[in-house]
């Protein structure tokens, strides 16, 4: 799997993409999300932010193992992303409480965003660094 993904996804193109549908899709103004009486899952936003916040690090992670074999560049670059997306996660949320209208300020939202950038982060320290060692 992380073959293919490198293969296909280490392109700068597609973190660049994902960091700006991140910032299209959180602002939103609310009347513009969706109001599905009948298809209303708990919490499933959540789920959402965990999955916007660890496809950030995940691809710009890709990015990186395309330009440097170096290990210790490339968990420092992972650490970098991982930092980079905590602060990005708590910023959207500051700027859908005081600039976007309908949206407001969720601690849930930036605990999801921080542990998708948690979960990615584990993931391209254990499986990006090491299919770099296997490839020198």
């Amino acid at each position: 799997m992380i073959p293919f993904l490198k293969r296909y996804f280490s392109s700068l193109f597609f973190p660049v993409i994902w960091t700006l549908v991140i910032i299209v899709l959180l602002a939103l103004p609310g009347k513009m999300l969706p109001n599905e009486a009948g298809f209303r899952i708990p919490n499933f936003d959540k789920l959402v932010h965990v999955g916007l916040f660890g496809g950030f690090v995940l691809l710009w992670g890709l990015y990186m193992t395309r330009r440097t074999t170096d290990n210790h560049t490339l968990l420092r670059a992972f650490f970098i992303f991982f930092v980079i997306a905590n602060f990005f996660g708590y910023g959207m949320e500051l700027v859908q409480k005081y600039w976007i209208p309908g949206r407001d300020y969720d601690l849930a939202d930036v605990i999801a965003d921080m542990a998708g950038a948690g979960i990615a982060y584990g993931i391209c320290n254990l499986r990006l660094v090491g299919d770099v060692i296997t490839r020198k």
